[in-house]
Order: structure tokens, then sequence, then C-alpha cells
């Protein structure tokens, strides 16, 4: 990868947006980090409800931008290398596809490469209560390979803000990358 570390990040159409586009932010500040992005058009209408921010301004976070639907973009192929994945936030639709395979768009297709070429796929689901299917569905994933790392808040840190709570669940996420963003509290500190 000639001492680029290409970092795909997705982001779906559960609530949480926040997450995926924290991702981006945190990754733009590591010089040897190429982020690609694909925003699912359910993760646009979410992106509306929950922020006041348009596509065009997460697409400008990212260095390079693939469309949902394009299956022929290079993260849909195993020799195109990556450092991995990461799905911020992972709807249950998402999942769903994921752990059974399901590559009906470009996120679900780059994320069973991710699977299948052995590099890391971290999904950050967000649903709850969860229901059995759910559970099964996380059970599949995980016996495939995907780290499941949905943001359950940790305030042993003493977070001050929103923005303390996501930035722990999005550092600890993407440290499942090999890709240190920064200092978060840490048990024991």
């Amino acid at each position: 990868m000639s001492g680029v570390r290409r970092v795909v990040v997705a982001i779906s159409g559960a609530t949480g947006v926040v997450y995926g586009i924290r991702a981006l932010e945190l990754l733009r500040a590591v010089d040897d980090v190429e982020t690609h992005l694909v925003l699912t058009g359910p993760g646009r209408q979410t992106l509306a409800y929950e922020t006041d921010l348009a596509p065009a301004d997460v697409e400008g976070l990212a260095d390079v931008v693939h469309g949902s639907r394009d299956i022929a973009a290079p993260i849909s192929s195993g020799s195109y290398p990556t450092a991995g994945m990461i799905i911020a936030p992972c709807s249950i639709k998402m999942l769903s596809a994921v752990a059974n395979s399901y590559c009906a768009d470009l996120v679900s297709r780059a994320a069973d490469v991710t699977l299948k070429e052995r590099r890391p796929l971290v999904m950050m689901v967000r649903e709850t209560p969860l229901h059995l299917g759910h559970l099964r569905l996380m059970v599949q994933a995980a016996e495939i390979g995907a780290v499941l790392c949905p943001p359950v808040p940790a305030f042993y840190t003493r977070p001050e803000s929103i923005e303390d709570l996501v930035d722990h669940s999005v550092v600890r996420a993407l440290e499942h990358l090999s890709v240190e963003v920064g200092q978060i509290p840490r048990w024991g500190e």
C-alpha cells in the first residue's frame, strides 16, 4: 500500500451518524491513513434527522467517496488492500446483510471482502432492545470474523459531554483497526 493505510468508513441508516462522522474527523488527523467513505441512502436520511450537516459536508471529511450502489468500486475487491473497515453506525439491516454474506450494496460487499481477506471489520451496531434474531445475527457476524463494538458509554471516564461519550466509543472502535487517533481516559488511570 506504499505507506498509506486505507480505512473504509461506512455510515448506515441507524441512529448515531455522529459515530461515523467522528471517526472520519479523527482519522483525518492520522498522516498515513486514507479514508474511503460509503454513505448509504438511509444514512443520508438519518444525517438529515440528526444533524445540520449536508451529505457533502460529511463527504468532505473523507479522502475518497464511493457511491453505495457502486459495487465496482475498488473497495469491493480483495485485491485492493485496506487496513480494515468500520461501519458506524451499523443498522440491524446492515448487520443482517454482513452476517448472511448478502452483498446487495457496496457496504455489504466491502464488508464481505474485508472478512474474506481476514482484515478487521468493526461494526458499531445501534439497536436496543435486542431480540433473539438480532443476537443470532451478532453471533453469526462474530463467527465469521467481525468485531461487534456497540457504542456503549463508559462512565468510569467521568464524561463531561456527549462528545466525550462519542469519542470514547469511536476511539475504542478504531483501535480494533490498529489506528491510534487520540487519547481517551483508560480504566485505572
